[in-house]
């Protein structure tokens, strides 16, 4: 009988480690070769479908606002044109005001004749409102600043700058 028992216990024993183990077994079979897709590549599905899929456009980034035009540029030209707080606020809001108009102006996409002289006509009001709100020599900056780049204005300050330093110290 103990030899019945025994044999039994034995069985039971490994009918249960079979079955514990299949379970685990089973749970791999994602990972094999012929997996789930059994297509030959890395099973799950359609990750790698021979059939091409379509392309979505990219979509086009939008064109910025005048405001954040003038607020990208304005600390270039304020180190530029070294120009104290209500220096800044007076020609941030007059560039603002007017890059806005330029802005529409490109919108209703003129003749190229009608086109410069809009914007001759924003340019002669904008340097009218700036001399009218800015010193006069920061005025003269700002215009040589427009024609000559904030990068070579900032170099020349920069000269300057080195220039007095050298003239002070030889003194």
């Amino acid at each position: 009988m103990k030899n019945v028992i025994k044999c039994s216990n034995l069985k039971v024993l490994a009918l249960l480690l079979i079955l514990l183990g299949s379970s685990e077994i089973y749970a791999q079979y994602g990972y094999g070769n012929n997996g789930y897709g059994s297509r030959g590549g890395y099973g799950y599905g359609n990750q790698r479908s021979s059939i091409p899929q379509a392309q979505t456009p990219a979509e086009p980034p939008k064109p910025k606002t005048a405001e954040e035009l003038v607020d990208d540029e304005m600390p270039r030209i304020s180190e530029a044109l070294a120009l104290n707080e209500f220096e800044q606020a007076v020609l941030s809001s007059v560039l603002k005001k007017y890059v806005q108009e330029r802005i529409e102006a490109q919108i209703l996409k003129l003749p190229p004749e009608k086109m410069a002289e809009v914007y001759e006509n924003i340019t002669k009001r904008q340097d009218e409102e700036l001399k009218a709100g800015l010193p006069l020599e920061k005025y003269e900056a700002f215009v040589a600043l427009q024609k000559d780049g904030v990068s070579k204005t900032i170099k020349k300050n920069k000269k300057k700058k080195k220039d007095k330093r050298k003239k002070s110290k030889t003194d």
